[in-house]
């Protein structure tokens, strides 16, 4: 199998299975006990904790563990938000390139009575200063944005960004989830309130992650309980995962600068190639405005559902967008943000490499592409057909 779906999950790093087997093995306490054993799991949390602050630049007490990246967006968005009407501020501003994590957190403060503001972007997926500024008012709140988009890979000027929500009086948010592990993290340069990250996009195990809060900043806990995570996150922690989650921290920061090169130069040989398939399109920014190893890519009339499943078939792993609308009928909204037709926009494949790919899964990719983009073409099937894809992608 060749696994070019690194935006969705990435593959556990070196030592992250070794950790997480001690962890279940040998650290059977609850880390609120008081014993020796929860002494020792807190010990443990502790130490992952120092790893994941050190990691993106902050210190061990604005580190706040939750379950991953959309309780961690829905714990700083909802809970910022809410703090900011407190002082009568019930303006939230985002815009319509969000994870759905983010969307659905700020659907949810519409649903309480929030106004909300989505930001114009480009037809390449780029959100200007100056469009955020012209949005910003006296009774904004909380501005969200992504540090860089999960289908385009473009990065964004979050440090401008949260300077102009700043200037206004505003919190600042960034779901940084994508860019973890594959842009140099400093979350407190950046300026921000709050940013989110998860272990499973950088090699850690899934379902666990974390808030990088602000210190001195208020956020009040999103779920009622006990007391844990300086009372901004009850339940008892996954103490293995969040082991885990600081080794994958250390592993990937060793290696982040080398990996960048190398799958950065994998990815332009891969654009090149593509850009040569009669009927691709590439979308998003620039070449150095984007992630080192994120391509969206369409090829007209061809259904992107289709052309991944064809690729499914021969062994290769990419997908349509993101994970969690794995399977949507539905087209991409990121693309009909940037004001792609509905029909272009069910196209869109995307290709995500990482710290596991080769040169020989970029060729693997691109012996087998055009044929499987020329056989779906030739079926004819409109977008959105489900019946029978397998056999009309084979």
């Amino acid at each position: 199998m060749i696994y070019l779906d690194h935006n969705a999950t990435s593959p556990l790093r070196p030592g992250v299975g070794e950790a997480l087997a001690r962890a279940y093995a040998e650290l059977p306490g609850n880390p609120s006990s008081v014993h020796a054993a929860g002494r020792l799991a807190r010990d443990a949390i502790e130490r992952a904790r120092a790893q994941v602050a050190a990691f993106v630049g902050a210190l061990r007490e604005e580190i706040v563990f939750t379950s991953g990246g959309t309780e961690g967006d829905n714990l700083a968005i909802r809970g910022l938000a809410r703090a900011a009407a407190a002082r009568g501020r019930r303006h939230v501003v985002t815009s319509p390139l969000e994870h759905p994590a983010v969307a659905g957190a700020v659907a949810a403060l519409a649903d309480e009575g929030f106004r909300v503001t989505r930001l114009p972007v480009s037809p390449a997926g780029d959100v200007s200063v100056g469009a955020l500024e012209a949005a910003l008012g006296d009774d904004t709140g909380l501005v969200t944005l992504a540090l860089a988009n999960h289908e385009l890979g473009n990065v964004y000027p979050v440090a401008a960004l949260a300077a102009a929500a700043h200037a206004r009086g505003a919190l600042f948010h960034t779901d940084a989830v994508q860019a973890a592990g594959k842009l140099a993290l400093d979350l407190p340069a950046l300026g921000v309130d709050a940013a989110t990250v998860s272990a499973h996009k950088i090699g850690g195990p899934k379902a666990v992650g974390a808030v990088f809060v602000r210190r001195g900043l208020v956020l009040p806990p999103l779920l009622a309980g006990g007391h844990q995570e300086h009372e901004r996150r009850p339940g008892t922690e996954n103490v293995a995962g969040i082991v885990g989650f600081g080794v994958a921290c250390q592993r990937t920061a060793e290696d982040r600068e080398s990996e960048a090169v190398h799958v950065r130069g994998l990815r332009r040989r891969l654009e090149q190639a593509l850009v040569a398939i009669p009927g691709a399109r590439l979308f998003g920014a620039a070449d150095d405005a984007r992630l080192p190893g994120t391509t969206l890519v369409g090829f007209a009339g061809a259904p992107g559902q289709l052309v991944a499943i064809g690729l499914d078939l021969e062994g290769i792993c990419v997908s349509t967008g993101a994970a969690c609308t794995s399977g949507s009928l539905e087209p991409s909204p990121v693309l009909l943000a940037l004001g792609v037709g509905s029909e272009a926009a069910a196209e869109g494949v995307r290709i995500s490499l990482g710290w596991t790919t080769t040169g020989a899964d970029v060729d693997a990719l691109l012996d087998v592409l055009p044929g499987i983009v020329a056989r779906v073409r030739a079926a004819g099937v409109e977008p959105g057909v489900v019946g029978g894809l397998r056999e009309l992608a084979q």
